[in-house]
């Protein structure tokens, strides 16, 4: 029987993944959206929940396209405004971070003699 080592984020407790790395990214996008949200929902209080979370994610998945745009390059959210919409699951918005982030096969393992 072969043993295989996965990773799970501390936020997202349902997905997997076969490298410590990339639990770590999801995570640390997740707590940036997080943070995001409750910023959002500071300044506009009349968001719902749901939408403010869904606007954290999205900032969070894109921050370097926002950090461009918030040092002096403002085109560079033409790149937002030119990619196909990303439609976030309306129960879980978990889901659609899933589809975004693409995670890498498991690497083969040996099996003892």
């Amino acid at each position: 029987m072969a043993v295989e080592v996965v990773y799970r984020s501390s936020r997202d407790l349902e997905r997997l993944f076969m490298d410590k790395a990339e639990a770590d990214r999801h995570d640390k996008m997740l707590e940036l959206a997080e943070l995001l949200a409750e910023v959002l929902q500071k300044a506009v209080p009349s968001l719902t929940e749901q939408q403010v979370e869904e606007a954290g994610i999205y900032m969070a998945k894109n921050r370097d396209v926002f950090a461009k745009a918030f040092k002096s390059q403002p085109d560079a959210l033409s790149e937002l405004l030119n990619a196909p919409v990303e439609v976030a699951a309306q129960a879980e918005p978990v889901e659609a971070i899933e589809a975004a982030e693409p995670t890498k096969p498991a690497k083969a393992t040996k099996t003892p003699k």
